[in-house]
């Protein structure tokens, strides 16, 4: 029985990981793309949630596939909207507190709108992701393996997209020296806006995901927000494979203090990894490896 306990926290820590893994992910493509840090992108994941659970409410019956088609795309078209308005404008700015400040701002009116848009009382999507699988004496939720799924063929398709595609080549020349990508006949800004929209899609992906395990409400992406960002130090931050190894570490170890301390102090484990990390392994687990 205890063995089963223990493979049951594994599995669920494990689909808690690769969500912090992706947001920490979206955290190092922006980074690396622009020197910026998003501090807006658990409003971005509060708002794929929303804006999927009103198009997966209003198609109540039919394929959830056409609200999660209709939710990225929406995503999408908002994410070149704020490299638009926001980081290309002020990523050149003599200080990069502007444009963080521009972030702040840009999820303080996120929250707002979407307090009046669909209110501040927390709901659910009534039967999306419901239900378990048994392996034996094993019960696995149906959401923890689509979160598992889902999440390797993303962190699968990007490696595949960096690597092999000329777009994230050129991604990739950005990140190393925007100047030089530029001489190259590179399109800097549009590279920037396309940035920021993949990392858009990423966050509504994790919105979507997380809908079976949280109540949709304006605060459904803080914790999530603050232990990706904490996965990518401990990871190794600006180094993508790192940012996925400290989320799933993050993930597990978390799940598995429940053996010995209790549930309430659980979300304490992230940031006590992530102080240690600071303290004596500041570079991470996979250091600043390119």
């Amino acid at each position: 029985m205890a063995s089963e306990i223990v493979i049951q926290l594994i599995v669920s820590g494990l689909a808690l990981g690769f969500i912090y893994a992706l947001v920490s992910i979206e955290y190092t493509i922006i980074f690396n793309a622009t020197g910026l840090l998003n501090f807006s992108h658990d409003k971005l994941i509060m708002l794929g949630a929303y804006v999927f659970a009103g198009q997966y409410i209003i198609r109540m019956g039919a394929s959830p596939t056409i609200a999660i088609i209709a939710t990225v795309l929406t995503m999408f078209l908002f994410g070149v909207f704020v490299a638009s308005g926001i980081f290309n404008p002020l990523r050149n700015m003599a200080s990069p507190i502007f444009a963080v400040i521009g972030t702040v701002i840009l999820g303080r009116i996120l929250t707002e709108l979407a307090r009046i848009v669909w209110g501040a009382t927390p709901f659910t999507v009534p039967g999306f992701l419901k239900g378990v699988v048994t392996l034996g004496n094993i019960v696995i939720t149906k959401a923890n393996l689509s979160i598992i799924g889902v999440s390797t063929i993303i962190v699968i398709t990007l490696q595949i997209f960096f690597k092999s595609t000329k777009m994230g080549k050129a991604m990739r020349c950005v990140q190393q020296n925007k100047t030089a990508a530029a001489l190259m006949g590179i399109n800097v800004p549009a590279n920037i806006n396309f940035t920021i929209a993949l990392s858009a899609v990423i966050c509504t992906a994790i919105g979507i995901m997380v809908i079976p395990l949280f109540t949709i409400d304006l605060t459904i992406a803080n914790m999530i927000g603050l232990k990706g960002f904490a996965s990518g130090v401990i990871g190794g931050f600006g180094y993508l494979p790192g940012a996925i190894l400290g989320g799933i570490t993050i993930g597990i170890v978390e799940n598995l203090s429940t053996l010995i301390i209790p549930t309430l102090y659980k979300d304490c484990v992230a940031f006590v990894l992530l102080i240690a990390f600071l303290l004596i392994k500041p570079s991470g687990l996979l250091g600043h490896k390119k």
